[in-house]
């Protein structure tokens, strides 16, 4: 069964994955950002998150949904001209597998993605709605939100 908490936040770690290599043209800029993570259905929830994305972080946020929880894998991808569509498949450290697809938008500083996902418990299908909706809110990050320098 996919919990809610689980779902909002597949759909909600592009903000909070890890650095990948560079960012491509027209990307989003690194920066503070904010994100409002809403599960739609079967169950309403919605939780914002303040999150500094480094130069680093920007191709992992724009290549698809992914958290500590799930492992998430995106066959079809397609990321170009201010445009994202994506298909692919999310399973859990128990191997709970989560069918996602979503499309969205982006400029250099906002992002928009509303993803379908499907999973089966006990043999019946569970379907659900998601969405993530951020903006920078800043070219700086707060000290407390920088990553720490090692001693």
């Amino acid at each position: 069964m996919i919990r809610p908490t689980a779902a909002a936040l597949i759909l909600a770690l592009p903000l909070l994955a890890s650095p990948a290599a560079r960012a491509a043209p027209q990307a989003i800029e690194p920066g503070y950002w904010e994100s409002t993570n809403k599960l739609l259905s079967p169950i309403r929830q919605t939780k914002v998150e303040r999150r500094c994305i480094t130069p680093a972080e920007v191709d992992k946020f724009m290549a698809g949904p992914s958290n500590r929880h799930y492992t998430c894998t995106y066959p079809h991808k397609v990321i170009a001209g201010g445009r994202i569509s994506l298909k692919g498949t999310c399973v859990s450290k128990k191997g709970r597998k989560v069918a996602v697809q979503g499309s969205g938008a982006y400029t250099p500083t906002s992002f928009n993605l509303t993803a379908s996902i499907a999973t089966e418990f006990l043999g019946l299908d569970i379907a659900g709605k998601a969405s993530t909706e951020a903006r920078r809110i800043g070219d700086v990050c707060p000290a407390s939100e920088t990553p720490a320098a090692t001693n």
